[in-house]
């Protein structure tokens, strides 16, 4: 009785029918993806008679349907067509899973799984929770253009996001170390500020395809420096997604051959002008007349082509700023060799109308505005997002004052020029006032430096008014030395005027490096500022030179003739072979500069010297540095002559005093003798 109840018990289970299973918890799948929708038995169910149906269970809508041995797709929902697909050689196993192609956010839900053999039926739920999944492509092949083309970077989301639910999409230019900033959409706006400076105004968006989902980008004027992997990234909610495209660069453009056509001029045109110069000089049968236009030409001819040079690059390639004080220094450059002609021992009374228009002065002023207006530009851009204007404001009132302390010091300058008669006290006034002005001058120059970059500490705020408080301690130790005798050493003399201007310059340019630590055009700016101030170091001891020399009028023309001749009889070759490398030199240098670094920019799609800056100036401050000591030289020569010229008038004085008391004591007795008579 027993075994027969056990084999009636398990007839009993198996006869009860079969199991359907379905996955254990939700299935996860991001959109646009594949999905299968596992429902399977144990064992086989025979085919015959055998009815599989998935349907929804919030709408019962049918998704598919397999019966009669063959699957049914006429009977599914229009949604599902193409979409719902059986494993029909895996039905006769009794796997009656569904695969769900292209999944969308519609197809989130619960789904059933019903199975019928027979008189027997059975069921599982499934559950599928989608993840939004971002698809962003671009264009699998490089782009390749022509300098001064417009080009398409494409980048299209592919994905059901719609566009008002993406929030930032940025387009950078990834290099080695950094990623640069091309262009930025964010909140539904494109941000045009956001690019980088090489960028600005050269890339937008189809404002017509973002509705699309079509981010594409629009280079326009491609440059050589263009050249690289560009990246789009897409970033909507938690997800992100990006594509790269890359660009080449393929020969040069007309603008690039003129470039290099006017580099050439200029290099060669500086050595065929002083060939012939030499020649002309070495020939007593030419005249002065067609030595000084040689002499002209190679003054403007090289130096103005290198000004256009640095026009082109920079409608081309160049930055901004790097082309602007470059321009501006080629176009001024000729002002400082004609002053610097005066130092030469030949073509002196032509150099005498232009000295009066060419002063080295003038120079300083013009570049001065220049660069300070660059600055000021790039400081102002730099702080645009600060919560407070005061910087902003104290840097636009320390340019402003910069601009008009340059406009009195040249005027102040070209009054004490003009002057060949100068009465003292408004000699005296008018150098007052010029040294006033060039202290004022470089104290607001720090001023602006520090509130368009910042300065790190309240201390260092003190220490950057340190150099421009040098400058009159330059000219004014002279006179402190006058009244003491015993500071009357040629020792003391030198050692003040060599200390004073290093320590000067070292000051400047650990300021500069400190301010300008965290900007990519640290090097370059430090450079353009230093050579500033080389510049204001001439000016001022030639001012100095100029006030001492006429501090006596009835000394005035045979102080200014010695002055003179020992400015140019001053080492005379090492004048002759300086005025050549500033002349010719330094055009060669920068020529080949330029023509070397678009040359390689072609080739390598990047920039080899990131600023043309740390060539162009330190190697003109050589240059200048050269003539500073000359009047270094010169100034020394004035004040120990004139110590020595005070130091003879007050022995002559004694002497003079000495021979009258004689006298008097000698006609004493005389008049007694007479008085007795």
């Amino acid at each position: 009785m027993c075994f027969m109840f056990i084999v009636i018990a398990i007839l009993l289970v198996f006869a009860d029918g079969f199991t359907v299973h379905g996955p254990p918890d939700p299935l996860v799948a991001p959109l646009g993806s594949s999905v299968v929708l596992p429902c399977y038995v144990d064992e086989p169910l025979p085919v015959k008679d055998l009815e599989v149906e998935w349907r929804r269970t919030d709408s019962e809508r049918l998704i598919h349907l397999y019966q009669d041995g063959e699957s049914r797709p006429e009977v599914q929902q229009e949604d599902y067509h193409d979409r719902a697909h059986f494993f029909t050689d895996q039905i006769q196993h009794g796997n009656f899973s569904l695969r769900l192609d292209n999944l969308t956010a519609e197809d989130e839900g619960n789904y059933t799984c019903k199975v019928y053999s027979q008189q027997d039926s059975g069921e599982t739920l499934v559950q599928i929770k989608y993840v939004e999944r971002l698809l962003v492509s671009g264009s699998s092949l490089s782009i390749s253009a022509y300098d001064g083309e417009d080009v398409t970077l494409n980048c299209s989301i592919d994905s059901h996001i719609k566009p008002e639910h993406i929030e930032e999409v940025s387009w950078r230019k990834t290099v080695e170390d950094e990623d640069i900033p091309v262009l930025l959409y964010q909140n539904n706006k494109t941000l045009p500020d956001s690019s980088d400076e090489q960028y600005r105004d050269r890339v937008e968006f189809f404002t017509d395809e973002i509705p699309k989902g079509n981010f594409s980008l629009r280079l326009k004027s491609v440059r050589t420096e263009d050249k690289g992997v560009y990246m789009c990234q897409v970033f909507a909610g938690v997800l992100s997604a990006n594509t790269t495209v890359v660009l080449e660069q393929l020969g040069f453009s007309s603008w690039h051959i003129t470039v290099l056509f006017v580099c050439s001029v200029a290099g060669f045109g500086a050595v065929l002008l002083l060939c012939c110069l030499i020649y002309c000089r070495s020939k007593n049968t030419v005249n002065s007349r067609t030595i000084w236009n040689l002499q002209l030409s190679l003054v403007f001819f090289p130096n103005v082509c290198m000004f256009f040079a640095f026009i082109l690059w920079g409608l081309t390639e160049g930055f901004l700023h790097e082309t602007v004080t470059c321009s501006a220094l080629y176009i001024l450059r000729p002002v400082v060799l004609i002053w610097a002609l005066s130092y030469l021992k030949y073509l002196q009374g032509n150099i005498k109308p232009w000295i009066r228009f060419f002063r080295i002065t003038s120079e300083f002023t013009v570049f001065t505005v220049v660069v300070y207006s660059v600055l000021f530009t790039y400081g102002w851009r730099k702080r645009a997002h600060d919560t407070s204007i005061m910087p902003r404001a104290f840097s636009g009132i320390g340019f402003g004052v910069v601009v008009l302390l340059c406009l009195i010091l040249s005027l102040v300058d070209f009054r004490l020029s003009s002057q060949e008669r100068p009465r003292g006290a408004s000699l005296r006034m008018q150098t007052l006032v010029f040294l006033e002005v060039i202290f004022s001058l470089s104290l607001y120059q720090m001023v602006q430096l520090m509130f368009s970059f910042g300065f790190p500490s309240l201390g260092f705020f003190f220490t950057a008014l340190v150099p421009p408080l040098l400058l009159p301690f330059m000219l004014f130790l002279p006179r402190f030395q006058a009244k003491f005798k015993c500071l009357h050493q040629r020792w003391i003399t030198s050692f003040w005027m060599v200390t004073t201007p290093l320590l000067d310059i070292f000051l400047v340019i650990y300021i500069l490096l400190t301010i300008l630590e965290k900007e990519k055009e640290c090097l370059g700016l430090t450079g353009v500022i230093v050579f500033i101030e080389v510049l204001k170091m001439i000016v001022v001891y030639e001012n100095g030179i100029t006030a001492a020399e006429r501090s006596e009028a009835q000394r005035r023309k045979q102080q200014q003739t010695e002055t003179n001749q020992q400015g140019s009889n001053t080492l005379p070759l090492c004048n002759e072979i300086m005025y050549m490398f500033g002349a010719v030199g330094l055009v060669l240098l920068n020529s080949v500069t330029l023509a070397a670094e678009l040359i390689l920019k072609a080739r390598n799609g990047e920039r080899v010297l990131k600023d043309l800056r740390v060539i162009v100036f330190p190697s003109e401050c050589v240059f200048a540095l050269y003539w500073l000591i000359l009047l270094l030289h010169a100034y020394w020569k004035v004040v120990t002559n004139k110590f020595t010229h005070n130091l003879r008038h007050s022995r002559q004085l004694r002497n003079t005093r000495a021979e009258t008391h004689e006298m008097e004591n000698l006609s004493a007795p005389d008049s007694a003798v007479s008085q007795t008579l």
